[in-house]
């Protein structure tokens, strides 16, 4: 092996499906959560349980732009609020299931998705600041811009951006024939990437009214990923899964050519989760198959991780990207690093 190769760390085991993973900012706390309600935090190989399992799932999990606060949501309708392994707050939402909800980059506002609604709360007051209403369907994605000033929501018939600082006026909308599953600010903010049932994947340069349309995917498409590093031709890469193969586009100088597309193939299953190391352009999946595929400058793959007995079902990378968490269908939970 090489000695940049990734190696297990850390392996443990959670009682049922790892449904979401995430790295506070400063990368000292991992937060797991389970389909049976479990909440743990890993700290350097420790496991401290902040909520056993019960009958219903925890569905999301987030940090706070500082790293002090950790939000989770779940099938029963809470939204339940750590500082510091406190248990500080608990919205009551039921019979609304939360399964999105997303920290401002720049302030303690959590905005979470309530059926057709989204709820955006101040952890600092503990008031609710506005309720905004998607009104078309059920909310299906939830992502602040880099500067917290734009929120971006996603569900059927497209994507509504609100101004956080005119919460009163109308939304931008960016108007898709079908829903949309994904969406995702890129890292400075000038891009706004929307993946959709169609199988299409549509971008939009902030202030430009005319969006590219990709198609071509052999599915749905599940996630998106962008890098935070900008390629040569000046924009970041922009990586999103469909079925069992994974599409990167690189958007060409001349706006006319549009994102041109690479499409990487090596898993045998459907991909559940894409992510780039941070500052780099290194590319992990996770695919129900069972392996964890890296691919150097996002175009081929460097190594495959394995040890999970059915899928991988979700992955995060650490904020200095030399550290891989991952999460099974099975409960594992297994740590990389190089």
């Amino acid at each position: 092996m090489k000695s940049e190769e990734f190696e297990k760390a850390y392996s443990g085991t959670l009682s049922d499906y790892v449904t979401a993973i995430a790295w506070s900012p400063t990368g000292t706390d991992l937060a797991v959560t389970s389909a049976a309600g479990e909440v743990v935090l890993w700290q350097d190989g420790n496991l401290t349980t902040l909520q056993t399992g019960k009958s219903e799932s925890v569905d999301c999990v987030a940090f706070s732009h500082n790293g002090q606060l950790l939000a989770v949501g779940g099938q029963d309708g809470q939204v339940k609020i750590w500082r510091d392994n406190e248990l500080i707050a608990t919205l009551e939402n039921s019979p609304a299931w939360v399964d999105k909800l997303a920290w401002s980059p720049h302030r303690n506002w959590l905005a979470v998705g309530l059926g057709r609604k989204v709820l955006v709360w101040d952890a600092d007051t503990r008031e609710t600041i506005v309720q905004l209403n998607f009104e078309a369907s059920s909310v299906f994605g939830i992502d602040w811009r880099c500067d917290g000033q734009y929120l971006a929501i996603g569900g059927y018939r497209g994507v509504k951006v609100w101004n956080c600082q005119a919460w009163n006026d109308k939304p931008y909308i960016l108007d898709i024939p079908t829903a949309t599953l994904a969406i995702a600010w890129s890292p400075e903010g000038k891009f706004l990437a929307a993946g959709n049932l169609d199988q299409t994947l549509v971008v939009v340069e902030w202030n430009n009214p005319e969006p590219w349309v990709m198609r071509g995917f052999p599915g749905k498409i599940r996630q998106l990923a962008w890098s935070q590093p900008a390629s040569s031709q000046g924009a970041p890469l922009l990586a999103s899964c469909s079925v069992d193969g994974v599409i990167v586009w690189e958007k060409q100088t001349d706006d006319s050519l549009g994102w041109e597309a690479r499409v990487l193939t090596n898993h045998v299953d459907v991909i559940h989760a894409i992510g780039f190391a941070p500052k780099s352009f290194l590319l992990a999946s996770a695919g129900a198959d069972g392996w964890i595929c890296l691919w150097q400058d996002a175009s081929q793959v460097s190594q495959i991780l394995t040890g999970v007995s059915s899928g991988f079902s979700c992955l995060a990378w650490h904020p200095q990207g030399r550290i891989l968490a991952t999460g099974g269908d099975n409960g594992e939970l297994i740590i990389w690093s190089k």
